[in-house]
């Protein structure tokens, strides 16, 4: 399995290799790049694919510190200079959405375009603080196990959450969810409730940006696209139908149309 050490973690990435432009996929939180399977199947016989899972989460180090957003982006491009592949193409889903904005940002030279999915450049809102809190405290004393119920709607809509075709997926996600380390996951969750907005970064970013939103994400609502939309110039907003939290998942035809004319604008 291909690991690399950077910044201080042992990150996991998987990497179909190549020698054309790179896509870097940067999976939502509770998830790993796993979620990006149907992507990668779709891109990988013209792009080089990699997948990485954050510190903590998937397959990649539990550290004691650096769950902080400003330390994974940093972790990002360690990953990018230690492979090699800049400028890349870069997608980031919730949480890789945070990583993205911040590295078109404050390093502009390591990306070519940026697909923005289901992410928000705003703090976690005031009201959802208390809740995500009591949550995580159950998933670290308690287990994953006793929280599953309250995640998945969170995490997936309900066309996908309804439909009797994909049972066999949702047992599947929710498998991988609880198949988190303890501690790592619920480092990497502290860290989403108390980050920082980056909405004064926005207007800094001047590449091909792409936004995708589900019209059934709770977590992080379509009005927050509509208002990163409206800063980052020149961007696309792409509402996904019958789509959550985790299109990449849900509606992968739709979110890889959407990366599709982001990378060839």
């Amino acid at each position: 399995m291909p690991y690399a050490e950077l910044n201080g973690a042992r990150i996991y990435f998987s990497d179909t290799g190549g020698d054309g432009d790179t896509i870097v996929f940067s999976h939502g939180l509770l998830f790993s790049g796993a979620m990006f399977e149907a992507q990668v199947a779709h891109f990988r016989d013209r792009y080089r694919c990699v997948a990485y899972d954050h510190r903590g989460q998937g397959k990649s180090g539990v550290t004691k510190i650096g769950y902080d957003i400003e330390t994974l982006t940093e972790d990002a491009a360690a990953l990018i200079r230690h492979l090699g592949v800049a400028p890349c193409h870069f997608v980031g889903l919730s949480m890789g959405g945070f990583v993205g904005m911040r590295l078109a940002a404050r390093h502009p030279d390591l990306l070519k375009s940026l697909t923005l999915l289901e992410t928000t450049a705003d703090p976690e809102p005031r009201e959802n603080v208390p809740k995500y809190r009591m949550l995580n405290f159950i998933a670290r004393w308690i287990g994953l196990w006793a929280v599953i119920g309250r995640v998945m709607p969170i995490m997936f809509g309900r066309t996908f959450l309804t439909d009797p075709s994909r049972a066999r997926d949702r047992e599947r996600w929710s498998q991988a969810i609880l198949s988190n380390d303890r501690v790592g996951i619920t480092r990497a969750v502290a860290s989403v409730i108390d980050r920082d907005g980056c909405v004064d970064l926005l207007e800094r970013i001047d590449l091909p940006v792409g936004i995708g939103v589900g019209d059934e994400d709770v977590a992080t609502a379509p009005e927050k696209s509509r208002r990163m939309h409206a800063a980052i110039g020149g961007s696309e907003l792409v509402v996904f139908t019958r789509a959550g939290h985790s299109s990449s998942i849900e509606t992968p035809a739709q979110v890889n149309e959407l990366i599709e004319r982001t990378i060839r604008p």
